[in-house]
């Protein structure tokens, strides 16, 4: 009877889950849909794994490809960029069911019949047996073990139900929010960027408005920077899946989370001309602009060559007039110096920003602290690889260093930067009463030629 017993529960086992693998034995995607699917790129073994975005769980995703080719990868496996789109992926399955992305996500209602399948299954499958074996007359023993694991396979599918149920609050870091917010138009946020077409580009759908630039704003850069960390500005590719992406949606975080302790990475907003905002606070916790690592215009270059704000971009107000100059990356809009009516400036919150006549949240651009973001009024995913207070929203874009980062020049003040044709860069400085010249170009296959002039009047060069 036990080797009966052992039988009946591989049997049972096994068509369940097999239910589950072959549901759809050839997969969604053929041959011909190879074009367009997405391309991940690994950063251990540089393979890239063709497939789409099916669904994560912690730190894994499942990606699949053609004929059912199934993938199961660590986040942390994907490059930057893929790490990016993954989240980019997470998240608006998040927006559109209501998850709270620190969980994961699924299709819950598949999944709920998933479970209806396999011990729904069980427990009628063991009812049944225990009836057999009453009928039968067969051991006392056995029909009890039968009639438990009937109820037990019940239990097991409304507490596997329970757990997979949709968290609907959280702001990233586990706590409740509060909604009610309207859905941002798509044409109010297009009209903020307009100015600055065709150098940028923006396109949306439903849950995302998307901005792709060249990361080169529409004004000078460099020039007045007195804490220089040799760094110098080229043209990054944001576009793509590399794009800027800000939620059509915002939900108010009951904790919003402060950038004097979070966001030491990466940006915190996405200005009209397509320049990324980052915390005022550098890396180190540094206010960048009174150290003087900021340009005249509220920028400068990282480690990556990447040209962004740590200030408020409020000379693009010139052009924007009462529009917004940036909108942040949890989907409220920044504005300059004035309401959008144009009255004056209403008090700011800690989060830099208020409620204004329309009952919706914005921020504000100003010439002190924190300058454009205090806090993250509406709530944000953030990467689980960096920690607070290096820790950075998801979705955003990923500069893409072309040479080694250079260490500071002490005592350097940048005074010229000139453009001599579209693709070079003159940038000059001053150390004491002496001059230097970084000139570099690039092709248009992205190879950088570099010529180093310092103060002593030694020329070197190289490329990247």
């Amino acid at each position: 009877m036990g080797k009966f017993i052992s039988a009946v529960l591989t049997l049972i086992f096994t068509i369940a889950f097999n239910s589950l693998l072959l549901a759809h034995p050839e997969g969604h995607y053929k041959k011909a849909d190879l074009p367009n699917l997405h391309h991940w790129n690994l950063n251990f073994n540089h393979q890239q794994v063709i497939g789409n975005f099916l669904m994560q769980r912690n730190d894994l995703i499942v990606i699949e490809g053609i004929e059912g080719k199934m993938w199961t990868i660590k986040m942390n496996k994907l490059d930057d960029v893929d790490q990016a789109y993954a989240n980019g992926e997470i998240e608006k399955i998040n927006r559109l069911n209501g998850f709270n992305a620190s969980e994961g996500t699924s299709n819950h209602s598949s999944t709920y019949f998933m479970y209806l399948l396999i011990f729904g299954g069980m427990a009628i499958t063991f009812y049944g047996l225990s009836v057999y074996a009453a009928r039968k007359k067969m051991n006392t023993n056995l029909r009890l073990a039968f009639s438990t694991l009937s109820v037990f396979a019940i239990i097991l599918f409304f507490v596997s139900c329970k757990k997979d149920e949709p968290n609907n609050g959280g702001n990233g870091n586990g706590n409740n929010v509060i909604t009610g917010i309207p859905k941002t138009t798509t044409s109010f946020i297009d009209s903020a960027f307009t100015h600055y077409k065709p150098k940028i580009s923006t396109n949306w759908d439903t849950t995302y408005f998307y901005v792709s630039s060249t990361g080169i704003p529409n004004h000078n850069m460099m020039v007045g920077i007195s804490s220089w960390q040799q760094q110098v500005p080229i043209p990054q590719d944001y576009s793509g899946t590399n794009h800027w992406s800000i939620p059509l949606q915002p939900v108010y975080a009951t904790t919003p989370l402060s950038t004097r302790t979070n966001f030491m990475k990466g940006a915190v907003a996405i200005a009209v001309n397509g320049i990324p905002i980052f915390n005022a606070l550098n890396n180190r916790g540094e206010d960048s602009y009174l150290i003087g690592e900021l340009d005249q215009w509220g920028g400068h270059c990282g480690k990556g060559d990447d040209y962004h704000y740590h200030a408020a971009p409020l000379s693009l107000s010139t052009i924007s007039g009462l529009k917004p100059i940036a909108f942040a990356l949890d989907g409220f809009a920044v504005y300059g110096a004035k309401e959008p009516d144009g009255t004056t400036m209403q008090s700011l919150d800690t989060c830099h920003g208020h409620i204004y006549n329309n009952g919706v949240y914005h921020y504000h651009g100003t010439t002190n602290y924190p300058y454009v973001v205090g806090a993250m009024k509406g709530k944000v995913v953030t990467d689980p690889t960096t920690p607070a207070p290096e820790n950075q929203i998801l979705p955003q874009a990923f500069a893409h260093p072309i040479r080694p980062a250079l260490t500071p020049l002490r005592n350097a003040v940048i005074t010229g930067f000139t453009a001599p044709t579209s693709s070079s860069y003159n940038l000059t400085y001053q150390l004491g009463n002496r001059f230097g010249h970084v000139n570099y170009n690039w092709t248009t296959n992205g190879v950088y030629h570099f010529e180093f002039i310092d103060t002593a009047g030694i020329t070197t060069t190289a490329n990247y």
